[in-house]
């Protein structure tokens, strides 16, 4: 069973910058699609970023320009690289990757707030 742990969350202020990791238990190169979700109270689960096979990164409308997902194989990792956050940001964030299975994290709470 792959394992996937989040860290880097926290309480940011509106303007800042924050980066989240995921690592994963295995090798992340059997993983055809890496990304990263965000749930909002209220709010719908939101795909923020994504990195596929073939295809590249896609990013959600309202975080293109701010936010970077990349990966590092060699540390079976992968980021979320966050600035100019906005208090609509606020959210858990969670990892997800999938091959012919989904795995995901236990998420990380972002606060955006003054």
């Amino acid at each position: 069973q792959v394992q996937l742990v989040e860290s880097g969350g926290g309480l940011v202020q509106p303007g800042g910058s924050l980066s989240l990791s995921c690592a994963a238990s295995e090798s992340i190169v059997r993983f055809d699609a890496m990304g990263w979700y965000r749930l909002a109270p209220g709010k719908e689960r939101e795909l923020v970023a994504s990195i596929r096979s073939g295809i590249g990164t896609n990013y959600a409308d309202s975080v293109k320009g701010r936010f970077t997902i990349s990966r590092d194989t060699a540390k079976d990792t992968i980021y979320l690289q966050m600035s100019s956050l906005k208090p609509d940001d606020t959210a858990v964030y969670y990892c997800m990757m999938s091959d012919y299975a989904a795995y995901w994290g236990q998420g990380t709470q972002v606060t955006v707030s003054s």
